[in-house]
């Protein structure tokens, strides 16, 4: 007899579901098995040695493992890290008995249930101008509108005649071709950018964000990292803060973005690109935006998360990044994207500017499939369609 074998998608409870459902398993058995099916890797830091290594033998126990250094192992350190692996049944068959060892393991097994219902649940919906965002049902699609004379992507409306008229058409474009936000920026934050002055910036935006407001029913975004400009912007019209610095720049934002209720994206950002864990970096840094925001009475629903693209990493680290993109779930909030016409772009392909739509349709499609909610894009009509398929794929 010649069996047929094949692999079914790792990772993928739906497709897995799917597949036993097809083959007549039970309802109970469905239920009973589908968490065998999701393999989660969690890394834990900051534990101890004697907690380790309990940690160790119960997931063994249970199917899973845990992987420790040597020193860790033979408890020659007092505290390190440690890799959980395991399906998501071994990691709740682990949480039953966790809760009573010692060492702390009561508080890591809290931890650990937090963050297998933040996976399971995904980021809650948000509303922002009477339109409802449901975050994982489709991708939503954010058009950028430069009110610069020096945008790295060459689209700078500044300097145009009848500029308002310019921006209007532009608006109508991006909406007519299935954008769902409206970012609006008035400060260059391209590498080797000239700071313009809060007035400046103000002058910029303010007359946009006030026509648009009104012509448009798209929510409106400010992209500044200035407290004077985010509060004016919202004034004008703006529903959200897109702030490239997370809140951290200056302790006024929040304040701002808290007293107005406003919704707000916050993004990793760092002066230079050192790092000795990339990714572990850029989650504690938007995970301390996230704290900030919500400290300062933001509600957790309202603060969405950027990983930077772009800023305070190298091509190398930027690919990384995207990459492993899915990391960040474990945060708990809506992520957004934004890679369009970037320099890892040009760097990858050797092209200029204005010939990086194909590469960024490949980083909005790879950045989708790794979990991006939103993605920030000059080029809407084509990113809607490259969005549009790649959900059909993977949401369907």
């Amino acid at each position: 007899m010649a069996f047929s074998l094949r692999l079914l998608s790792a990772n993928q409870p739906d497709v897995v579901w799917k597949e036993m459902n097809r083959i007549g398993v039970s309802p109970e058995g469905l239920d009973l098995m589908i968490g065998k099916g999701e393999f989660l890797i969690v890394k834990v830091a900051n534990i101890s040695a004697p907690a380790a290594n309990i940690l160790k033998q119960e997931m063994l126990a249970k199917g899973g493992e845990v992987a420790l250094g040597k020193e860790m192992a033979y408890l020659r350190s007092e505290e390190g890290e440690a890799i959980i692996m395991g399906t998501r049944t071994q990691y709740r068959r682990l949480l039953e008995l966790l809760p009573r060892q010692p060492f702390g393991l009561a508080a890591l097994a809290q931890d650990l249930n937090r963050l297998l219902e933040t996976l399971e649940e995904g980021p809650p919906p948000l509303t922002i101008k009477n339109q409802r965002f449901e975050w994982g049902k489709r991708t939503y699609i954010m058009g950028i509108i430069n009110i610069t004379p020096d945008s790295f992507s060459g689209d700078g409306l500044l300097a145009q005649d009848r500029m308002l008229n310019k921006v209007l058409q532009q608006a109508e474009a991006f909406l007519e071709a299935g954008a769902d936000f409206l970012d609006i920026g008035g400060q260059s934050t391209r590498p080797g950018y000239t700071q313009v002055s809060t007035e400046e910036e103000k002058r910029r935006v303010l007359p946009v964000l006030e026509t648009l407001a009104k012509k448009f029913p798209l929510p409106l975004s400010v992209d500044t990292y200035k407290p004077a400009v985010a509060k004016a912007a919202l004034a004008a019209g703006a529903d959200l803060i897109n702030d490239i610095w997370g809140l951290q720049n200056d302790p006024a934002m929040v304040q701002i973005a808290a007293a107005a209720q406003a919704p707000v994206i916050v993004m990793h950002n760092k002066t230079t690109p050192e790092y000795t864990d990339l990714m572990g970096e850029v989650a504690s840094f938007l995970q301390n935006s996230i704290d900030l925001a919500v400290a300062h009475g933001l509600p957790r629903e309202k603060i969405i998360i950027d990983p930077g693209i772009g800023f305070g990493k190298t091509p190398e680290q930027n690919l990384t990044v995207l990459n492993r993109l899915d990391e960040l779930k474990a945060l708990g909030a809506p992520i957004l994207l934004g890679t369009s016409r970037k320099s890892v772009i040009g760097h990858v392909l050797d092209l200029p500017v204005e010939q990086r739509v194909e590469g960024t349709a490949a980083t909005v499609a790879v950045g989708i499939t790794r979990g991006a909610h939103i993605i920030r894009v000059h080029d809407v009509k084509a990113m809607v369609r490259v969005a549009r398929m790649t959900d059909a794929i993977i949401r369907s």
